[in-house]
């Protein structure tokens, strides 16, 4: 046997073990023969390092340091989920699906797993690249630090794609947290405070070495993209475990919704027997073509929903209640309270929401309040123990001025907070629509925090965000913490964000009421900022999905003076505030007024590049069937009661290929 061969046996065999060992728990052989044949192939890729491998098991030990996590854009979003807490918010889940597809509708349930999500691209057969879920349209690039988790494959068995996705949960067993707190105190350090957020934490370790101490693990739930053969997700599921992915085996495939909650039900206790934690329930529509019709909305798959167990709850003492000013001048009331241990973490503050919310559980400052965690994440109150109240307690007295500025506030008819009204003159608000212009979804100005945002203006170097384009490198660098690579950064930062395109500046000014989607809508229909600032509430109106509040708001936010100063100061500085020619080029109206229903399978484009083609020339996509429907593209395999309403309410259908045909003619 040659060298090569040797080497590529020996790493074979430790694939084979590590797979045995991490993933099927079932060691074919001792630590001490492994350890053996791991020293064994060291020798050998050390003396002979022209067969080199990447993915070699070796490598897992880490040993790479990276100093700046790159930033990555996911090909394809990772969303968040909806979450229901009862069979009722399950049971009206299932009627809006069942309203939408065609036949029985079977569901996967799995466990949802408190960890940190990742997002694994395998090519033909290794480990690509390991990326952070970040804000689910990017991440960071975190492949070292993944290269070292065991259970995670860098080559794959069997039959597998050229190139693909997989998702999954990176999470910290209950047994390497405790072992690794246990070593923290012997050594006199902070004992960590909970496996998720170290878990979390892990990815973004500088030295990969380190991260390789860590016993970290790797749960998988989700193939995308790649050449794959499978029908149903539960399919999907087994041909990830053939490739050598770790699947739980905590998985169901349910016929009914009285199943899911039979899933939950019993999981609501097992839970605290699992090695690791787990917050919640995830439920999927089966059916993969069934998926396909769901679709997406904003922010969340409509064929999945999260079921979470009831929140841990506890008592403490609320101290003290102050009130904070948001960019849009909406006033938050927060309950400053006794510190106490909530689902790992030590709770200090919770959010009160507003007037209503203390006068309804009548919240008094020195009350002995029950706090849970909102979904597990945001703490909140949720009741008062008037056995435990003061004899002195006193009503609490709404602040009728702005903490920060001391306006008079305002509360608009309709409205649950009080706001603000010092739009140009109030710190908090000024500092936080600058924080919001330069987030990620918005300008995503590298080397530009939200803490370096409030040095700016606290030291009165900028007072919107259109002055950030004024800023120089000699004027930053006197900043606290500021070094000469962070103020060169700084300034390419800024400098880059001007080729950020216009819907998404459009989101980043920050127009309350006008999120992310609301841009892309204003930005499509009219193309350029002057032509938006020109608009009337009564034209704003006629735009789809475009209501009173949002028109109101828009036309406010461009009749004011000073922001009509900013708008100008951008263009000056060559922001895109129009949509480019390129964008501009592949748009047309020849679908505008008629609303579309996408419905089948399709052969020449995928039904994303439907539903882009019809939004791009002007049409509106619509999941659901009705008198409103001008026609429905029909691909095959479309559903028959879909084909029924069609015919009674004399809906036409139209080829995928009539359909291609129409919009290039």
């Amino acid at each position: 046997m040659s060298i090569e061969q040797k080497i590529n046996t020996l790493r074979q065999e430790l694939r084979t073990h590590n797979y045995n060992y991490y993933v099927l728990d079932n060691p074919t052989i001792s630590d001490y023969e492994f350890d053996i044949k791991l020293k064994e192939l060291q020798a050998l890729e050390e003396a002979h390092p022209e067969f080199f491998d990447a993915n070699s098991p070796t490598l897992r030990v880490g040993g790479e340091v990276t100093k700046n996590f790159k930033t990555v854009v996911h090909k394809h979003r990772m969303y968040s989920l909806d979450n229901s807490y009862s069979l009722e918010d399950l049971k009206d889940w299932e009627t809006r699906i069942k309203k939408m597809v065609d036949g029985p509708v079977e569901y996967v349930c799995e466990l949802k797993y408190d960890g940190a999500s990742i997002n694994l691209t395998y090519q033909n057969g290794s480990l690509y690249k390991a990326v952070t879920r970040g804000d689910g349209t990017q991440g960071d690039e975190v492949t070292a630090n993944i290269k070292t988790i065991n259970s995670v494959p860098l080559q794959l068995k069997g039959d597998y794609p050229e190139a693909f996705e997989i998702r999954g949960e990176i999470i910290l067993p209950y047994e390497g947290f405790i072992k690794m707190n246990e070593e923290r105190i012997a050594n006199g350090e902070e004992p960590y405070k909970n496996p998720r957020n170290t878990a979390s934490g892990s990815l973004k370790l500088q030295d990969s070495a380190e991260v390789a101490k860590r016993p970290l693990d790797c749960l998988l739930y989700g193939l995308v993209g790649g050449d794959f053969d499978y029908k149903t997700h539960f399919e999907s599921l087994e041909k990830a475990r053939q490739m050598g992915f770790k699947v739980p085996n905590q998985i169901k495939l349910c016929q009914t919704i009285d199943d899911v909650f039979k899933f939950i039900t019993h999981w609501d206790t097992a839970r605290h027997n699992l090695p690791y934690e787990t917050d919640g329930v995830v439920v999927k529509v089966n059916n993969l073509h069934q998926q396909d019709e769901l679709g997406f909305t904003s922010k969340a798959p409509r064929w999945a929903m999260a079921y979470k167990f009831k929140a841990e709850q506890v008592s403490t003492v609320l101290n003290t209640i102050t009130y904070q000013v948001g960019r849009t001048g909406a006033i938050t009331p927060v309950a400053n309270l006794e510190p106490v241990e909530l689902a790992g973490t030590i709770v200090k503050r919770a959010s009160l929401h507003n007037a209503d919310q203390i006068e309804k559980l009548d919240i008094r400052e020195g009350d002995t309040v029950f706090v849970e965690k909102g979904g597990e994440i945001i703490p909140k109150i949720i009741a008062v123990n008037f056995e435990k109240r003061p004899a002195n307690s006193q009503p609490t007295q709404y602040i009728t001025n702005c903490p920060e500025c001391n306006t008079l506030l305002i509360r608009e008819e309709g409205e649950a907070k009080h706001f603000c009204p010092n739009y140009n003159g109030c710190n908090p608000q000024i500092i936080g629509r600058i924080q919001h212009f330069i987030s990620r979804k918005a300008m995503d100005i590298e080397g530009l925090g939200g803490e370096t945002v409030a040095l700016l203006v606290n030291a009165g170097l900028i007072h919107n965000y259109a002055d950030l384009y004024d800023l120089t490198k000699a004027q930053v660098l006197p900043l606290e913490r500021m070094a000469e690579k962070s103020a060169d950064n700084l300034i390419a930062g800024i400098e880059a964000s001007k080729q950020i395109p216009f819907e998404r500046v459009l989101f980043a000014l920050g127009i309350r009421f006008v999120g992310e989607t609301v841009a892309k809508t204003l930005a499509k229909h009219y193309k350029s900022i002057d032509a938006l600032s020109f608009a009337s509430v009564l034209d704003l109106e006629q735009v789809n999905e475009i209501g009173i509040r949002i028109a109101e708001s828009v036309v406010d936010f461009f009749s004011d003076l000073k922001n009509q100063q900013i708008i100008n100061k951008l263009k000056s500085k060559g922001l895109q505030l129009e949509i480019s020619a390129d964008k501009l080029a592949s748009q047309t109206d020849k679908l505008k007024g008629q609303t579309i229903v996408v419905s089948g399978v399709f052969h020449s484009v995928s039904r994303t590049e439907l539903k882009k083609l019809i939004e791009d020339n002007g049409g509106k996509v619509s999941s659901s069937i009705s008198s409103k429907t001008s026609y429905i593209v029909a691909g095959d395999n479309m559903g028959p009661s879909k084909k029924d309403k069609a015919e009674q309410l004399n809906i036409p259908l139209l080829s995928e290929d009539d359909f291609l045909k129409s919009i290039k003619s």
